[in-house]
């Protein structure tokens, strides 16, 4: 989606947790240059989101979602296999100088220096008072966002809030960093705004905080508020999903495919916060890393993309509900020409002879004695589930291999399944909108949305398929496997020599050790040699 808040960006601060501590906030600034105007604060603002951008779709959603069953990149003849990353992330044996562990620690933590920036820049300008509260809750709402990314994927982080950083930060308990955001986000809620029933606000309010965002975040917070600290909080899970309910503006599209098309947007009913991709700033891998690149030509483009990203034939046993419009965002069996809309014709998809239809199969068989490979022919490179649930847009992906989609990552059908969760572990289900919403409700409203067969007497364990089938490739299975307490559950590949390392202690992944290298003050966590 072509984005509204990319303006006249020059400037992305990416500063890590440990670097470059002594640059003073208005080193870059003297009084000619000095932001002053709401548009100078804006273009500055902007900055927090190309960075989210810049890696939330690709390394840490490869974190969130290669250590689970519902993605994998599988080596292929030795092809794909990057140094053993991906493979390392399957079994869970990633080590503290693994590239993505390093790189989204500080993207995360360079995010959370840049917000501490931002909110010093605001202070000291001279912007009407109003505005100010406002640019200060956004970037406020940015930070909370940062930390519960980083609280999530690393656990027990530094609690950074000034700018410069006046000593080396130490590292800060689960239990204190959540506490941060939660009052952070409950403090800043006044200031931010609602989506609205007029367009042209929505489209201005588009891919950055409102409160809806804010009760979304909150929501998440509480429902692992039993893993992250120790205390259950599911009844505040609950009111935060009715917070989100409670806004009319928010519902659910007619369409699932819409949400994930190329031109989803603004106009999406039900996305509460989302980051936007285009040409000008990297795009989503979906397309690029897990296409299959005998259909390229079918779908309006032709260049070089790896094909290995599938997900597991485990994963995908899930899509087994009869009429369920889901099945269809996959790439498996005989293939047909797509409609355009994000459908198929009647018209199948043939290899370079004319004759043979491409048929993509779920299993994925290894070849020993290369670890997780499952072979480079022409059988084995159609093995492995594809996803096509962010629609590929040939004129983005011909120049730049990449999707032009937008990627939720609040939106009221985790809403609505967070709600159901919390109340089957124990809070009391309540009324919005004149309707009791028990679990079976709640999930019925997204399988009659689906065209799924209804549900009766959800369980936990249903659930957490609903929520594969419902949320699928958008980087929150392996915060759902560590709730559900499944993270470890392995799913032997057939020929597999390799096995998952089952330490709980791999739920949170370590601190670089480039970072305490640098800090002495960080502290690693459990589990990983130093």
């Amino acid at each position: 989606m072509k984005k509204i808040y990319l303006i006249a960006l020059t400037v992305l601060v990416t500063v890590s947790a440990c670097r470059k501590l002594d640059v003073s906030v208005d080193s870059q600034y003297v009084n000619g240059n000095f932001p002053s105007t709401s548009n100078d604060y804006a273009a500055l603002l902007g900055t927090m989101y190309t960075n989210l951008a810049s890696n939330y779709a690709i390394a840490y959603w490869r974190m969130q979602e290669l250590s689970t069953d519902e993605a994998i990149i599988p080596a292929r003849d030795g092809n794909f296999d990057d140094g053993g990353q991906y493979r390392q992330l399957h079994y869970h044996t990633w080590t503290y100088d693994h590239p993505n562990v390093t790189g989204i620690w500080q993207w995360g933590f360079g995010g959370i220096n840049n917000c501490n920036r931002l909110i010093n820049l605001t202070v000291a300008s001279k912007v009407d008072t109003t505005i100010k509260a406002a640019n200060i809750a956004e970037v406020k709402a940015m930070r909370a966002l940062y930390y519960f990314f980083m609280m999530d994927t690393y656990g027990n982080v530094p609690l950074i809030t000034d700018f410069p950083v006046a000593s080396l930060p130490a590292t800060q308990p689960r239990a204190t960093i959540f506490k941060f955001i939660e009052t952070e986000l409950l403090s800043i809620l006044p200031q931010l705004p609602a989506k609205s029933s007029n367009a042209a606000t929505n489209v201005l309010q588009y891919g950055r905080p409102t409160k809806g965002m804010a009760f979304a975040l909150l929501a998440k917070l509480y429902l692992n508020s039993e893993y992250y600290t120790g205390v259950a909080r599911y009844p505040e899970a609950v009111a935060m999903a009715d917070s989100v309910q409670t806004n009319t503006n928010y519902f659910l599209d007619a369409k699932y495919r819409d949400i994930f098309l190329p031109n989803n947007g603004p106009q999406i009913n039900e996305t509460i916060f989302a980051v936007p991709y285009d040409q000008q700033i990297p795009g989503n891998q979906f397309t690029r890393f897990g296409f299959y690149y005998y259909l390229v030509q079918a779908y309006g483009f032709n260049v070089g993309l790896s094909i290995a990203m599938s997900t597991t034939p485990e994963f995908y046993k899930r899509f087994n509900l009869a009429g369920d419009f889901r099945t269809k965002t996959w790439l498996v069996g005989p293939q047909y020409y797509p409609d355009g809309n994000g459908g198929f014709t009647n018209q199948p998809v043939y290899y370079s002879d004319g004759t043979t239809q491409i048929v993509i199969t779920p299993d994925l068989v290894l070849v020993p004695p290369k670890p997780m490979d499952i072979g480079n022919t022409q059988a084995s490179q159609a093995s492995g589930v594809r996803s096509l649930k962010y629609y590929p847009d040939p004129a983005i992906i011909q120049a730049t291999r990449l999707n032009g989609n937008d990627v939720p990552v609040f939106r009221l059908s985790d809403i609505l399944l967070m709600k159901a969760e919390a109340i089957l572990r124990g809070a009391a289900p309540t009324t919005v909108r004149g309707v009791l919403q028990t679990p079976d409700y709640l999930v019925n409203l997204l399988r009659t949305r689906s065209g799924a067969t209804t549900a009766s007497g959800v369980t936990l364990d249903t659930l957490l398929d609903e929520r594969a089938r419902e949320l699928s490739w958008e980087g929150w299975r392996r915060n759902d496997l560590i709730r559900f307490g499944k993270f470890e559950v392995e799913y032997p590949l057939p020929n597999d020599v390799l096995s998952m390392n089952k330490d709980v202690r791999r739920r949170i992944y370590p601190i670089p050790i480039t970072e305490i290298k640098l800090n002495g003050n960080l502290v690693q966590n459990p589990g990983y040699d130093q």
